[in-house]
């Protein structure tokens, strides 16, 4: 038995991540079960939730 094809090919996901690169907006790639494929705007994004975090003062930013 064969299997059927797939809804969204990794060319697929790698042709929208080389356009978000492409533009340099900051953008999440997202991909729906139906295969739809949705570059989404960062700030567009809601907040994650969780508890609100203090601001970070600059001598104590960590970089890595």
């Amino acid at each position: 038995m064969s299997r059927r094809a797939a809804r969204v090919t990794q060319a697929d996901i790698a042709r929208a991540l080389r356009a978000v690169e492409q533009t340099g907006a900051r953008a999440s790639v997202e991909v729906t079960p139906d295969g739809t494929i949705r570059i989404v705007p960062i700030e567009a994004l809601a907040p994650l939730p969780g508890p609100p975090t203090a601001p970070v003062e600059p001598e104590h930013e960590i970089i890595l």
